[in-house]
């Protein structure tokens, strides 16, 4: 274990309106606060428009089913998790009626997990929420600098996409 001073410890709080780069483990701490920020307040919006039970992890999933389907298989590649929690997943996005499982008209041994009405519905308001929240960011920060900050952003995402698995990084 290395003994850090006091001051080396991770105190957000203290570097919050500084102008200043700040120490190294501040980015990913930034990044992970944006990113929550937007999906907190997404959240909340769907709530308030007919959407309450939707989760992050829901809304990954969805995004991760698309309008064409997938296998609870192919589900749990795309999320970076067992076929089990994959099918877990599915199993609750039935419940809430997001989700369906169909028969594969091309392979009757598969089967196929395909959006609802209401699920092509929250993600049809998600996109249009993320849209009004964009546009906050880029009232308080200005185009080009949110136009920076997105192209940067690309440039350090790997090329060949990344995990959805969120819930993963915390123990899950």
């Amino acid at each position: 274990m290395v003994d850090h001073p006091p001051e080396t410890v991770n105190q957000v709080v203290e570097f919050a309106n500084s102008a200043e780069p700040g120490p190294g483990w501040e980015l990913p701490l930034l990044l992970f606060a944006g990113f929550r920020s937007l999906i907190d307040r997404l959240h909340s919006e769907l709530a308030a428009q007919g959407h309450p039970e939707v989760r992050p992890a829901h809304g990954f999933a969805m995004q991760a089913i698309g309008r064409a389907g997938i296998t609870a298989s192919e589900l749990g590649k795309r999320l970076g998790v067992s076929k089990q929690a994959a099918g877990k997943t599915v199993d609750r996005l039935e419940r809430l009626g997001y989700a369906r499982r169909l028969a594969d008209d091309a392979d009757s041994r598969r089967r196929l997990v395909t959006l609802t009405p209401r699920g092509i519905d929250a993600l049809t308001r998600s996109a249009a929420i993320f849209e009004q929240l964009r546009a906050e960011w880029a009232t308080t920060l200005g185009d080009r600098r949110l136009g920076e900050l997105t192209a940067g952003l690309r440039t350090m995402a790997p090329a060949d996409g990344f995990r959805m698995d969120v819930a993963g990084w915390f123990g899950n």
